[in-house]
């Protein structure tokens, strides 16, 4: 989430320097605690599913490294899949299912909770696999759970920034700064679906319930 005149890189989040500046989501180190979650909310999954789409070095690589690391952990067996596109999101179920993994955790990345979305929730219901996502309109729209930073409230503060540089501050001089609100969204309709029953702790610690 930048605020940018023209393409640049910031030598760093105090001083970005050039023409950039904005937020900065850093949702590759909240995976861990997505992996967590789900992991609590369905404890028999001793294999869970991480879909990612390889296009994206961040979440294809860092990210990556984050969730192994997290899996072994807690001792669950990762099956890493890969989709850039609905055939390929396909396929990912498809091997998911064949290789019976008991339960689904998204990437960070953009494409699949956004522009895939609706086919991802729409495959996980079929096949009755419970799955994480970042967003909580992802969980009103039918998904199980999710866990991440407050989209809203990132954009309300760039939307300050932008009215900063339209009154003449320069991007130089704005620091890039991190969105650190996070928060948890249970669908209990979609859980009842899955036969599924969230921990009284977990429904305790969500800042939305969708019944």
């Amino acid at each position: 989430m930048g605020i940018r005149s023209k393409p640049s890189t910031a030598r760093s989040l105090d001083q970005p320097g050039g023409n950039v500046t904005g937020f900065d989501l850093h949702l590759v180190e909240t995976v861990a605690k997505r992996l967590e979650l789900l992991h609590e909310s369905v404890p028999t999954a001793t294999s869970i599913a991480y879909l990612r789409n390889p296009t994206n070095p961040v979440y294809a690589q860092a990210e990556a490294t984050e969730v192994q690391a997290a899996a072994r952990s807690i001792g669950v067996h990762l099956l890493s899949l890969d989709a850039s596109n609905p055939n390929e999101v396909e396929t990912a179920f498809a091997n998911l299912v064949q290789q019976q993994a008991r339960a689904l955790l998204l990437s960070g990345d953009g494409l699949l909770n956004f522009t895939l979305q609706n086919q991802i929730v729409a495959l996980a219901a079929r096949h009755a696999i419970p799955a994480m996502y970042i967003v909580r309109e992802t969980v009103k729209a039918g998904g199980l759970m999710s866990y991440g930073l407050d989209q809203y409230d990132g954009w309300r503060q760039a939307g300050v920034y932008t009215g900063r540089i339209l009154k003449g501050e320069r991007p130089a001089d704005l620091p890039v700064q991190r969105v650190t609100k996070v928060e948890l969204a249970l669908n209990l309709k979609t859980a009842k679906a899955l036969g599924l029953t969230f921990p009284i702790t977990l429904l305790g610690r969500a800042d939305e319930v969708i019944e």
